[in-house]
């Protein structure tokens, strides 16, 4: 099939077209390459899968209506990966209109893409951000998210509003991902793991917020690109028994899904860090610092609705997974 997998260059966009690639699909990547953190990175993601013959990529920007229009009109895309946003949530404080452009006006636009060329699945992400200020563990897609405590978190669930709004209105099958605290080779170097990395080899300290008590559902990314790979055959099916009064959020009488993915075991992050340390052979210098606006104490992620759809859950371990990271970071960056 030919699939558009928008964010190519990002962290997940990169791994999911791999395996998809990988699998006999032909793949179109767009990403606009900002400078969010490091192009560089981005780049070499890009270089790594521009050699298979069946990829192909073009800078755009998820925000440009004429060029998203195009892009459809030219290609014929059997399915859309829309993985292609403006990511961070500390990020969202200090620029918000960068996640107005982004995840609202680029969804809107990818959605549009999707009736106008009757696009059999779109799968995108969302993030577990949505859950904000839900204490109820671990987090269920059965849940209210009406409370988020960041415009990200707010951008993202209001992603799945107008997801369920195109499924309903043009029978559109859309399914929605709340990602869980994704680390791994090729990540992001706005997030913990990554910052911590290059600290603790430069010989420098690590913020630690909230004096580290916080535990996350930290999730491995080839999990993440095996439960995406295995989703797109998961096409949404309207129910016609599903109420507001007695349906869950998560499904819909429209072909509407959301799912966690996540690896439902949340890690303290003193855990996580002694993998670290462990991984790379030094003891962190920590700095202690206070709890940062639009974080959350905790994510949990309950799994069974995906391992019903798919029969796969998360659960690659904290200590194999940073091993990974570790094993990468030292190789990409000669350290």
């Amino acid at each position: 099939m030919k699939f558009l997998v928008t964010g190519v260059a990002g962290f997940i966009g990169f791994h999911v077209s791999q395996r998809l690639l990988a699998a006999g699909h032909q793949v179109v990547g767009i990403d606009n390459l900002n400078d969010y953190y490091d192009v560089g990175l981005k780049q070499a993601r890009l270089d790594q899968i521009a050699q298979h013959p069946a990829f192909s990529f073009s800078k755009m920007d998820l925000a440009d209506r004429q060029a998203i229009s195009s892009l459809f009109e030219q290609q014929g895309f059997d399915r859309v990966i829309h993985l292609g946003a403006q990511a961070g949530v500390r990020y969202s404080i200090e620029n918000p209109h960068a996640y107005a452009d982004a995840n609202l006006i680029g969804h809107l636009n990818i959605l549009e893409g999707c009736r106008h060329h009757k696009i059999g699945h779109l799968l995108y992400a969302s993030s577990s951000s949505v859950y904000g200020l839900n204490r109820k563990m671990p987090f269920s897609t059965d849940d209210s998210v009406d409370h988020p405590v960041s415009l990200y978190a707010a951008t993202k669930k209001a992603n799945e509003l107008m997801s369920h709004t195109y499924s309903h209105l043009y029978q559109l099958p859309t399914t929605g991902l709340r990602f869980f605290t994704v680390y791994g080779p090729w990540g992001r170097p706005d997030m913990a793991l990554f910052k911590f990395t290059r600290a603790m080899l430069a010989g420098e300290r690590i913020d630690v917020y909230n004096n580290g008590q916080m535990k996350r559902d930290f999730t491995y990314i080839d999990d993440i690109a095996e439960a995406i790979v295995r989703l797109q055959d998961v096409i949404p099916q309207p129910d016609e028994q599903w109420t507001v009064e007695t349906g869950t959020p998560a499904s819909s009488s429209a072909p509407y899904r959301v799912y966690n993915i996540g690896n439902s075991q949340p890690v303290s992050l003193m855990d996580y860090i002694k993998a670290l340390e462990n991984a790379l052979g030094i003891e962190a210098n920590k700095n202690l610092m206070p709890m940062q606006p639009g974080d959350v104490l905790e994510t949990s992620a309950d799994t069974q609705p995906l391992y019903d759809a798919i029969n796969f859950r998360p659960q690659t371990s904290v200590a194999e997974g940073v091993q990974q990271f570790v094993n990468w970071y030292r190789e990409f960056y000669h350290s």
